[in-house]
């Protein structure tokens, strides 16, 4: 199989139906499924004249651009593995990511930051002339052949490279009536970037793989223009991260007609943000929960909503347990480890080249999540937190070390810690804790140099000593508990 020609199959008989529209105020630029899979094969044709071959690893830098999603499809179609990267990462997070990758060529937009390396660049320019060329054939193999690489932060504090085989596609499927309710004529309006994993999957992928049509923001788009435009194109599921749907509930907009329900995923959706939804506009707001190793495999949907407060229900097909410390499944009500089982379709591959990193997160016959979580009768899990820091920025995972090190290097830092720290009912930000003479606004510098802006801590709160575990380890809970406070 291939997971380009999966995704583009039902098109492919569709060739004038309307695959994408990039939506904005002024006008929407349109790709019909034949101008869609041209480029896409076009792309794949490109790419191997440039010298790449089927398994080398194309690091993608490019921005909230149409681009983004074609030059993905096509390195897939030609066997090549890509590796999307937000295009907010600075040039010191590149390069030490693509150290670890080896790359054999990075494809690039204006503006962003690329590795400190000696990489063959494809500039997007060129890229968008490959769209013209004669259309590459669907590269085949197995189904667990590597297809593609995304990061993610793990507890090690550095992040990880999570590499997907093509079957994780079939599973995507699950999510179809697990969670979205999807159908052929749907219009998926996703209100974040070409960019991000979350928009290229439930965004773009899915609704293509039935033949559906997705709408997506023009880059610029206001949050706030997001009703209207959605009501102009008929949008029928709008999906974003919780705090996208919180910003449109602050904004003045008329019912979209057209709307069916949300989706929302990339951070925990607070009950009390569903319910104003809920009220706002007579339709519901379905969450779904999963990792970057698996995607998502907890939701509720329309047929099943989700009971309030819980994550939902295993999506049909997915075998989900809640494990005791010995790796044996427990009954409701009692809390464990939130586990999926190996044989999954959607589970990754493997850590790239970290072996033992991908062996901790088995138990057995299972793939640990690192959540702690319950089930009630019903069958609907409940999340009682991370097994481990990560914190979630703006659906961003980020590990606290990666924010840590940057900021100690400033000499007058002393002892710091960085943690999520709730601000109001479902809403977050990262705060950095230092005990050092350094001045807040120093330390903001050095993060504003040195980081992507969503790793960026938002608040800066100096301590006299930081809390500690009685084994001396900085202890993150004490610091989240301690410091809960309300921003307007």
């Amino acid at each position: 199989m291939n997971l380009a020609e999966h995704v583009l199959r039902e098109g492919a008989a569709l060739p004038d139906k309307l695959a994408l529209s990039v939506v904005g105020p002024a006008r929407a630029e349109r790709w019909s499924y034949g101008r869609l899979i041209a480029s896409v094969r076009g792309t794949a044709t490109g790419l191997l004249r440039t010298g790449l071959r089927p398994g080398d690893r194309l690091l993608m830098r490019l921005g909230n651009r149409p681009s983004f999603p074609v030059a993905y499809l096509g390195a897939i179609t030609a066997g090549i593995v890509p590796v999307p990267t937000s295009a907010m990462l600075t040039a010191r997070e590149i390069t030490r990511l693509a150290a670890e990758l080896r790359p054999a060529m990075v494809v690039a937009g204006d503006g962003i930051a690329l590795p400190d390396q000696p990489l063959p660049v494809l500039a997007e320019a060129e890229l968008a002339g490959f769209a013209e060329l004669p259309p590459a054939d669907f590269a085949q193999g197995s189904p667990d052949r590597l297809a593609y690489v995304i990061y993610t932060s793990g507890s090690s504090g550095q992040p990880r490279a999570v590499m997907h085989a093509h079957r994780a596609i079939l599973a995507r499927r699950m999510m179809f009536a697990g969670w979205y309710d999807l159908r052929p004529d749907d219009r998926m309006m996703h209100a974040g970037a070409f960019n991000w994993t979350f928009t290229l999957g439930t965004g773009l992928m899915d609704p293509w793989t039935l033949g559906a049509t997705a709408l997506i923001p023009a880059e610029g788009t206001a949050i706030e223009q997001i009703p209207l435009l959605a009501s102009r194109h008929g949008a029928t599921i709008l999906a974003g991260a919780p705090g996208i749907f919180r910003r449109l509930l602050r904004a003045e907009w008329q019912p979209i007609a057209s709307l069916r329900h949300g989706l929302a995923a990339g951070e925990r959706l607070d009950p009390a943000l569903r319910a104003a939804w809920q009220a706002r506009t007579g339709t519901d707001l379905h969450e779904a929960m999963g990792a970057s190793e698996v995607s998502t495999f907890l939701s509720g949907s329309p047929a099943r909503p989700a009971p309030p407060g819980t994550a939902g229900y295993p999506q049909p097909g997915r075998h989900v347990a809640i494990l005791d410390q010995d790796g044996r499944p427990l009954p409701a009500g009692q809390p464990g480890a939130l586990a999926l089982r190996r044989d999954d379709p959607g589970l990754f591959l493997g850590y790239l080249d970290q072996p033992e990193e991908t062996a901790a997160r088995m138990r057995g016959e299972w793939f640990l999540t690192g959540d702690q979580a319950q089930a009630d009768p019903s069958g609907a899990i409940t999340l009682l937190g991370r097994a481990d820091d990560i914190m979630n920025a703006g659906g961003f995972r980020v590990a606290p070390p990666e924010i840590e090190e940057v900021l100690a290097t400033h000499p007058g830092a002393g002892d710091l810690a960085v943690a999520e720290i709730a601000v109001g009912p479902g809403s977050s930000i990262i705060a950095a804790f230092w005990t050092g003479p350094a001045p807040a606004e120093e330390l903001r510098a050095l993060a504003q140099a040195h980081l992507a802006r969503y790793k960026q801590p938002r608040d800066y709160i100096r301590l006299d000593a930081l809390p500690r575990t009685p084994t001396g380890k900085i202890n993150r809970r004490a610091l989240r508990d301690s410091h809960r406070k309300d921003m307007a």
